[in-house]
């Protein structure tokens, strides 16, 4: 083993019900390129989650010697270097996945630290963890979800469009909800205020009546497929009503007479294009529904569901756990960066490729670059960080090494452990024919970044 190591790494992958069923998923195809254990796709089978890291449910192990990553970084805490150690413990600060995401989640949220405690020594069964767990999510191909809370204006105008969805909330709610809140805000006091108003109409929708919910399910489905384009009055300023009556019906066939079917309206309807990303802090709501991403978060598996799940539900912890922030869809992504020599690390990197860096400035866990290499020989170089890192492939294939020394090829599929202080080098063997050759994503935790927050 080099003194700064390069390790491959071993992952697992989980079974969901919501996963991409056999070769289709993303997650299964880059398990049975890292697998050395007869590890193989079975195609009726649903494959939901890569993890890559040293979290207890499912770590990672070193390809050559079937150790765990775990075991690897408390043996030696040079692979995570000092400031990680001290701030962080002996393991990764970070969670790095892969989703593949056949059909919706769970209407979910992250507790924030002090809850996740709280929640952990309760419940560790349900919360097995004491850790918040902010997370990014980049799309690997065409992603849609349900993220955050829409503005205001749009909900109050799905509560006066949808009968059923009134009917749920309750007449004097709605009316509550429509006189409280005030469109353009201009104190503090008016946020809080709408904030208020919001949890109330929330909390009053996931707690409906089951016979209630049954019934306007049936006239929300009979709306959807008649009106059309004309749905919800015609959708509103973020959605047609075309969109949001196929989305009714979509999700009604994966979950019948489930409160999330309401639950949209309340939230904004998201997609993502390839590369295009989303950070969620800890207490923000969201409910993925498809495609494939690549996930980072704080190292914790916490989740607080109310929807779209047959596991267990915590209605009453998630409506009081929630920000209840409100913004549009525009808001809800990432503003993503070139990485470039001066803005972060001193990367140097060849004029072939496409080096872009996802860094959510508010929390120091993680930030990923994703590296493109469009043409044969292209490099990306990252220098040293006194952080830890994991490298995967999603696309190509080319060579890996440190500093050009103890070269490994890397392909699709390949997941790679750099220690800190590694001089990491990728070099692509793949030509662009159509769209981008090598491609790679680098989670990583560099305390140098800690200082912007």
């Amino acid at each position: 083993m080099p003194a700064v190591p390069l390790i491959r790494l071993q992952c697992g992958v989980n079974s969901y019900d919501w996963g991409k069923v056999g070769q289709s998923s993303a997650a299964a195809k880059y398990a049975a390129a890292t697998a050395s254990d007869g590890f193989s796709i079975q195609e009726e089978k649903p494959y939901a989650e890569l993890w890559m890291g040293t979290h207890p449910s499912l770590p990672s192990k070193d390809l050559e010697t079937q150790r765990s990553l775990i075991e690897l970084v408390q043996d030696n805490q040079q692979l995570l270097g000092s400031t990680i150690t001290e701030r962080f413990g002996n393991k990764l600060p970070f969670l790095f996945k892969v989703l593949s995401i056949g059909k919706a989640l769970s209407i979910q949220a992250h507790p924030n630290k002090k809850l996740a405690e709280q929640l952990h020594a309760k419940d560790p069964k349900n919360y097995p963890d004491d850790n918040h767990k902010p997370e990014m999510t980049i799309a690997v191909t065409p992603f849609d979800g349900l993220c955050g809370f829409r503005p205001l204006a749009e909900i109050s105008h799905f509560l006066q469009t949808i009968p059923s969805l009134r009917k749920l909330v309750g007449e004097e709610e709605a009316k509550n909800f429509e006189s409280s809140i005030k469109v353009e805000e201009s104190s503090e006091e008016d946020k809080q205020n709408n904030k208020k108003a919001l949890q109330s109409a929330f909390t009053k929708l996931m707690n409906a009546d089951k016979e209630v919910l049954e019934s306007a399910t049936e006239e929300l489905l009979k709306a959807a497929k008649s009106e059309g384009a004309s749905f919800a009055g015609e959708g509103g300023p973020s959605n047609s009503g075309q969109e949001l009556a196929d989305l009714v019906v979509r999700l009604n066939d994966q979950f019948p007479k489930d409160i999330g079917l309401f639950v949209q309206f309340f939230l904004n309807y998201v997609k993502l294009e390839v590369g295009e990303a989303m950070f969620l802090r800890a207490d923000d709501i969201h409910a993925y529904l498809s495609g494939d991403i690549i996930e980072c978060m704080a190292s914790s598996d916490n989740v607080v569901r109310a929807g779209f799940t047959p596991k267990f539900k915590d209605v009453d912890t998630l409506t009081s756990m929630l920000t209840y922030s409100y913004a549009p869809i525009s808001e809800q992504k990432m503003k993503v960066d070139d990485y470039t020599p001066v803005k972060i690390n001193s990367t140097a990197y060849s004029s072939n490729s496409t080096v872009k860096v996802y860094n959510p400035t508010e929390i120091d866990e993680f930030a990923v670059v994703r590296a493109a290499l469009n043409k044969s020989g292209a490099k990306a170089t990252f220098d040293p960080i006194d952080g830890p890192s994991i490298v995967l492939c999603t696309k190509g294939k080319g060579k890996i090494s440190l500093a050009g020394n103890h070269e490994q090829k890397i392909e699709e599929g390949y997941v790679f452990f750099a220690g800190s202080t590694a001089n990491v080098v990728i070099e692509s063997e793949t030509d662009a024919e159509d769209g981008e050759g090598l491609v790679i994503f680098k989670a990583y935790c560099d305390p140098a970044d800690w200082g912007s927050q």
